[in-house]
């Protein structure tokens, strides 16, 4: 397996949770923000909590930027952005943001549902077929064949969303549906959306539609979505659609010529903290060359402005500098708890190492405070995601704030570097005492 395929994997957690199928209602409240009410953004904290992992050789380098009150609050960078060039972690750096392209299709998508292009609980087949007949796995008989049965109700787009459609976690799944996944092969860089979209559907469904949560390649039917709905190429709509009305410059699938001296290079970190450079052939296998598949999941590469004005949008409530892409009620829901009540957080497998969570429509929510000292600060209402190269990004519309947050190692985590951040961005200086929760 080769090492940007194992980043590709290393997005698609094989996590399981039991969910209800209830409809989530849209959320009643209004339009205005809640009050600030955050710590002042200390900038010598921040430095002082990015410094200190570069320093010690934990990582080659990371920056951030952060948004608060309606200005830059904070940014930073440090170390190198490719060390066996020397070239410094810089504001304009392109970076690989691998998961956090999800957000950004979710936003493409619901701006078609605001078009009334389609409902959350219109089954996916209505608008691609190749879901029209999927069966799901239940087993084997007695020779080893897979036993198939229909579903009790179809794929919606809200399970698209959520993450509750019935697909496998991916190429590295263990279980027999993972086998026909991987020789179904939808993942290779020369299918199309189209035609990854159709493997996917010939695979069947690891669970009825609904009733667990897993994170999958199911935002990957949402880019085909976005394509079938608008009849666009899926990376030429966000172009048109997103990039531009945001003025978001550099961010984009393939990675001109001019810029590659910006691009920072992939490090594989090792159990014992060593960083070895992933080799650019393999880096670049998707962002160095027009490969034909555009994925939703991942792919896009972005720098800390581009990334922070998608993030200013969101918490302006779908409008920036003017340029409205949502409405505020769409990123309220977008941003609401889809999982019900009663799928606790030991049945959302690794949401809870981000907190105590739930998810929406192609993000993570925070639902309480953090339950102790050992989980990152955050607030309640939050709405955030990360990627598989340790980049992170976060919208707390209670304190006005959006924050991005850049480095490039695999795999995720290992090293504190998110706690740290959003601990020193949520300290409470008016107590001078520990992290606010």
């Amino acid at each position: 397996m080769n090492l940007l395929r194992l980043a590709f994997l290393s997005c698609l957690s094989f996590a399981t949770a039991t969910v209800a199928a209830a409809p989530v209602p849209e959320p009643t409240a209004t339009d205005a923000r809640p009050e600030a009410g955050v710590a002042r953004i200390d900038p010598a904290r921040l430095d002082a909590a990015l410094r200190r992992f570069v320093d010690a050789g934990e990582i080659t380098g990371a920056s951030a930027l952060v948004w608060h009150d309606g200005r830059e609050a904070y940014f930073g960078a440090f170390g190198m952005a490719d060390r066996e060039a020397r070239r410094p972690m810089t504001r304009d750096t392109i970076v690989r943001i691998f998961s956090m392209t999800k957000p950004v299709t979710g936003v493409a998508l619901m701006q078609l549902y605001e078009q009334g292009k389609f409902q959350l609980d219109d089954p996916v087949s209505r608008y691609l077929p190749e879901f029209g007949k999927v069966r799901v796995y239940s087993g084997t008989d007695a020779q080893g064949r897979p036993l198939l049965e229909a579903p009790e109700r179809p794929i919606t787009i809200r399970d698209l969303m959520r993450h509750t459609a019935g697909f496998v976690g991916g190429n590295d799944d263990p279980s027999p549906v993972g086998a026909m996944y991987r020789k179904a092969d939808p993942e290779n860089f020369d299918n199309t959306l189209a035609e990854e979209v159709r493997r996917i559907a010939s695979v069947p469904l690891l669970y009825p539609p609904g009733t667990r949560w897993l994170y999958s390649p199911a935002v990957d039917v949402q880019a085909r979505l976005v394509e079938v709905l608008s009849a666009q190429p899926f990376d030429a709509y966000l172009q048109a659609h997103v990039f531009e009305p945001l003025r978001m410059k550099d961010t984009r699938y393939v990675v001109r010529a001019a810029d590659r001296d910006r691009l920072a290079a992939l490090y594989l970190r090792s159990d014992d903290g060593v960083m070895s450079r992933v080799p650019d052939v393999e880096a670049m296998k998707i962002n160095g060359r027009d490969t034909r598949l555009k994925p939703g999941s991942w792919g896009l590469t972005s720098t800390l402005d581009d990334y922070m004005r998608f993030a200013r949008m969101l918490l302006d409530g779908g409008e920036l500098d003017g340029v409205r892409l949502l409405q505020p009620s769409t990123v309220r829901l977008m941003a609401t708890d889809a999982l019900p009540r009663e799928v606790g957080p030991h049945d959302r497998s690794w949401l809870p190492s981000k907190g105590q969570v739930g998810f929406g429509i192609d993000f993570a929510v925070r639902i309480a405070p953090p339950a102790d000292a050992g989980e990152a600060s955050g607030e309640v209402g939050e709405f955030f995601w990360d990627g598989a190269a340790n980049t992170l990004f976060w919208v707390d519309p209670v304190n006005d704030i959006a924050a991005v947050l850049f480095a490039q190692w695999l795999p995720f985590g290992k090293v504190p570097l998110h706690k740290t951040f959003r601990d020193a961005v949520y300290f409470d200086d008016t107590t001078a005492a520990a992290p606010r929760k």
